[in-house]
């Protein structure tokens, strides 16, 4: 893609050595935080473009649309960018009411306590059932 075709907003941001910037998914009702994940120039432009959260999977190396094997979705109401310009700030209406991969409301379910961590919030579903017996 050349820079004439890129949308400016893109521009304003500082993208690390690996051409990604954090993005933290946040509950446009509630304000509770469900997720960080990364982001690159293709999947926010595709973000923005499409009115639902597309991250970038550093695993598999290609754009992951929040929700395409699990059907829990992330419609963005708003889109932030921090101070730095180097931080997203997504507010989503999570659709599914798991942001999670284990079958949680959000990833944040673990709390240090008396120096271990805890679970400290119920799977709603098992990922078995969302994913299938191959995740």
């Amino acid at each position: 893609m050349t820079q004439s075709n890129s949308p400016s907003y893109l521009n304003e941001l500082r993208w690390n050595e690996d051409g990604l910037v954090p993005a933290i998914a946040k509950d446009w009702k509630t304000g509770k935080v469900l997720m960080m994940a990364w982001m690159s120039a293709e999947s926010l432009r595709c973000t923005v473009e499409e009115g639902r959260a597309v991250y970038w999977s550093r695993s598999r190396q290609a754009l992951w649309r929040k929700g395409e094997s699990s059907g829990n979705t992330q419609q963005l109401k708003e889109l932030r960018l921090d101070c730095d310009g180097d931080t997203l700030l997504l507010e989503v209406e999570q659709l599914g009411g798991m942001a999670c991969h284990t079958g949680r409301e959000h990833c944040f379910y673990r709390q240090l306590t008396d120096g271990e961590w805890q679970t400290i919030e119920s799977v709603l579903k098992d990922p078995k059932e969302i994913y299938g017996t191959g995740s």
